[in-house]
């Protein structure tokens, strides 16, 4: 014991004197991934990051077999151009799930998810006593669980995880998917929003957030920007930045996934009627949008994929008679990965839906 506190404390020391760690160097090393010639790279000497990188390398075996690996197959084939596509991405209920977001849309230019989960502070791994390594990064682990094994966040539970650690919020997450699709941080800026949607320094908007520029796994700059803010009725507004922000953009792609039916209820009608308005595509389970806003086949184009069962127990509140009937009508396009709720892929579905009235060219892959 004594020679591993040993090997901890000369390890702290050594990063010390290396100076402080780029957020690329810590993305990697909280992701368990090789961080040679990095001012971590002796932090990777604890038995606790060892582990770490042992358990997260077998969970991302899992997650890229049964999820990514059929995604990214199936994506560019019933996606098509948006696919491919560099225009803006809206991912509202999204928490940290850079994840999905990068697996359905890789060439998004700009990656905007909301959640009421908070940012967090920047991760400073030279802050973390070496005592406390092996908890913080076993409760990062704890607080992917749910994502890794079904696809989605459990809100209340990552409230707990992400406030029980030296990594707080939601950084830290979004850290670990980065690094893990493969993308190189360039840099990571706190920023927030006034009520019109313009920046201003942290703190003094009603709408904290992050921005993280970055490099693609195909060499590309792209933007990932994550917010937390109340997106109900009241919440919008009383801080409509969020949206405002989101519709400084072109028309965005949206992807929708474990949305809890709040945009069923009345209490969340301005994110809806926004997504609505100004979406290119929309990706989703039926948590997203009430299908009774898409079923009109003269203003929109659905595609139903995998098999639609209905609600889990929990939202059994929130059945859809009309969309039942009309994927049994249809030939639905099979998925072979899980998505939503209903997380096994023998019971998972999903709607792609398009304005007839949109142009998918403003949102070519050469803009």
């Amino acid at each position: 014991m004594k020679s591993l506190l040993s090997l901890a404390l000369f390890s702290w020391c050594a990063v010390a004197s290396a100076g402080v760690a780029t957020a690329d160097a810590t993305a990697k090393f909280l992701a368990g991934l090789p961080v040679r010639g990095t001012a971590v790279e002796s932090l990777t000497l604890q038995p606790a990051w060892a582990q770490h990188a042992t358990e997260f390398d077998r969970a991302w075996v899992k997650v890229e077999q049964l999820q990514l690996a059929k995604i990214r197959t199936w994506a560019p084939a019933y996606l098509g151009d948006f696919y491919a596509s560099r225009g803006a991405m809206f991912y509202p209920f999204s928490g940290p799930d850079f994840l999905y977001a990068n697996a359905f849309y890789p060439a998004a230019s700009t990656y905007l998810l909301c959640g009421i989960e908070p940012v967090g502070a920047i991760p400073q791994l030279e802050n973390i006593p070496p005592a406390a390594l092996e908890s913080s990064l076993a409760t990062l682990r704890k607080s992917l669980e749910s994502s890794l094994n079904w696809s989605f966040f459990i809100t209340k539970n990552m409230k707990v995880d992400l406030t029980q650690t030296l990594l707080t919020g939601t950084l830290p997450v979004l850290y670990v998917f980065l690094a893990r699709a493969g993308c190189t941080i360039d840099s990571v800026e706190l920023v927030a929003l006034s009520r019109d949607g313009a920046f201003v320094p942290p703190g003094k908007g009603a709408a904290p957030g992050v921005k993280i520029v970055f490099f693609g796994a195909g060499g590309r700059q792209q933007t990932l920007y994550y917010f937390a803010s109340d997106l109900s009725d009241s919440g919008v507004r009383a801080n409509p930045g969020f949206l405002k922000f989101c519709g400084q953009q072109a028309t965005g792609l949206t992807l929708l996934k474990a949305a809890s039916f709040l945009m069923h209820e009345e209490g969340f009608s301005k994110v809806r009627s926004f997504l609505l308005a100004n979406s290119a595509v929309i990706l989703q389970d039926d948590s997203g949008i009430p299908y009774r806003f898409l079923a009109d086949a003269a203003k929109w184009k659905v595609r139903f994929c995998g098999r639609y069962v209905g609600p889990i127990d929990l939202f059994k509140q929130h059945p859809q008679p009309d969309l039942a009937r009309d994927f049994a009508r249809s030939i639905p396009v099979p998925i072979a990965f899980g998505f939503g709720y209903q997380w096994h892929p023998s019971r998972s579905s999903l709607m792609i839906a398009t304005p007839r009235a949109s142009s998918p060219a403003t949102l070519s892959p050469t803009e």
